[in-house]
């Protein structure tokens, strides 16, 4: 079992945790290219619609990521592998 410990572990840090970083930034991109999208085009409805939108997207996807890495969380504290704590891994 600690051989499936340490491969769990290497997954998490090498795969998974690049992959929510790249996800939640992308996500976050979108929202504020959103809230400029809203402010620069105060006069034009259809861009502050589409504003709105991205905004709106870019919300949901942070709160569908930070919501994965919430649920990994628990389910490497159910096996007992140490959380996805930025350098826990790594000890």
């Amino acid at each position: 079992m600690p051989v499936l410990n340490e491969f769990l572990k290497k997954v998490v840090t090498e795969i998974v945790n690049p992959i929510i970083l790249l996800l939640s930034a992308a996500a976050f991109v979108l929202f504020l290219w959103g809230v400029f999208d809203f402010v620069a085009h105060a006069g034009d409805e259809t861009k502050r619609t589409d504003g709105k939108k991205a905004i709106m997207w870019g919300i949901i996807g942070l709160v569908i990521i930070f919501g994965a890495y919430g649920i990994i969380n628990v389910a490497l504290g159910t096996f007992g592998i140490d959380k996805l704590v930025p350098g826990a891994l790594s000890r």
